[in-house]
């Protein structure tokens, strides 16, 4: 039984690698990285990209998530996702799209990892935190809420990801608790996002001191700077147990 079970999580490993490298290979083929951090190409595609969404609002909604589901299977940064949706649907449904995204992503990674990985996970993570156990068997719901919000302690977004492994946490509480402690971060970035296209609208010269004298883009870097405050206050006060 055992060594049916290794070779079922040996063979989907093999499959989710494989599939990883066929999207990362289409998406390098036919997108030049470069071009989508340059504002001229921002600039010259800004009509073409905003009259596909205002004929097609719902679907390019559904894509978008399903690209953000994607990507987090692809272990991305969550950075460039929340700029772009912010630059095409602004900051309010930007920042519903890539929360929807982000947790079903997640949950479902957290599902994978619990039924196929979860003893390499306890090896690997357990004892690195073990210190969060008592914390989280008190209120799993809350304190994994909050290390969603610290950004899971300096930790990679895929390792936050796959953690509650170890706490053997209910993906119900996983999912709300995701849900709830993204919002804040992904807010922020999706803003800025949205300054972005704001300044390209504006059709001005585009260098840093004119992106960064506009309020659409200081204002959510600022907010960015509280959180950080916040998430220093939070991390000293619900999580000082367990330094």
């Amino acid at each position: 039984m055992n060594k049916k079970l290794l070779n079922i999580k040996l063979i989907f490993g093999i499959v989710y690698l494989i599939l990883i490298a066929t999207i990362l290979y289409f998406l390098f083929s036919f997108i030049d990285l470069n071009d989508l951090m340059s504002f001229e190409f921002l600039k010259s595609n800004k009509d073409i990209i905003f009259k596909y969404k205002n004929e097609n609002f719902l679907l390019l909604i559904i894509i978008s998530i399903i690209i953000v589901i994607i990507w987090n299977f692809c272990l991305g940064m969550g950075s460039p996702i929340a700029l772009a949706s912010g630059f095409i649907f602004g900051k309010w449904v930007g920042t519903l799209v890539v929360v929807l995204g982000n947790t079903l992503g997640a949950t479902l990674i957290y599902l994978i990892a619990k039924t196929f990985f979860s003893k390499i996970i306890r090896e690997k993570f357990g004892k690195k935190f073990a210190k969060f156990i008592i914390l989280f068997n008190k209120n799993e719901l809350l304190y994994f809420m909050f290390f969603r919000f610290i950004g899971g302690g300096g930790s990679p977004l895929p390792i936050q990801n796959i953690i509650p492994v170890i706490f053997n946490m209910r993906v119900k509480n996983y999912f709300f608790a995701t849900l709830a402690g993204i919002i804040p971060t992904t807010f922020v970035a999706v803003a800025l996002g949205a300054g972005i296209e704001s300044v390209i609208n504006n059709d001005v010269a585009l260098n840093f001191l004119t992106i960064m004298k506009s309020p659409e883009i200081y204002l959510p870097i600022i907010g960015f700077v509280v959180l950080l405050i916040i998430a220093f206050l939070i991390k000293n006060s619900f999580f000082k147990s367990v330094r």
